[in-house]
């Protein structure tokens, strides 16, 4: 059964940065789309950015577009997401998750974190 850990979480001021980090361990070959998404409290899980483990492909929601980037290392299995220009709706348990299928929709993810929770002060 895989497993995916999440760290680099915490607390910090609009316009500040953070990077957090997905170790993935035992990965199975059918963990083909890696993920992360965010749920703040007294909302749905939504989907921020996408990325495979062997191509360049990564997609990213409108609202993190130009301040996330996702990035992962193969070698390592470890999949990041650098946070520059946060803004307090950033505010949210970062989940990172794996799946079978290159999409958006939290249903398509088999494999999912604990979350790292992320707080942005005004």
């Amino acid at each position: 059964q895989a497993q995916l850990v999440e760290s680099g979480g915490g607390l910090v001021q609009a316009g500040g940065s953070l990077r957090l980090s997905c170790t993935v361990s035992k990965r199975t070959p059918s963990m083909v789309a890696m993920a992360w998404f965010r749920q703040a409290p007294g909302k749905e899980r939504e989907f921020v950015a996408r990325i495979t483990w062997n191509s360049p492909n990564t997609v990213y929601a409108e609202a993190v577009k130009g301040r996330f980037t996702i990035t992962s290392d193969n070698a390592k299995a470890v999949v990041y997401l650098q946070m520059n220009s946060l803004k307090p709706e950033d505010t949210a348990v970062y989940y990172c998750a794996g799946g079978r299928i290159w999409s958006a929709e939290v249903p398509d993810y088999d494999y999912w974190g604990q979350g790292t929770q992320v707080t942005v002060s005004s």
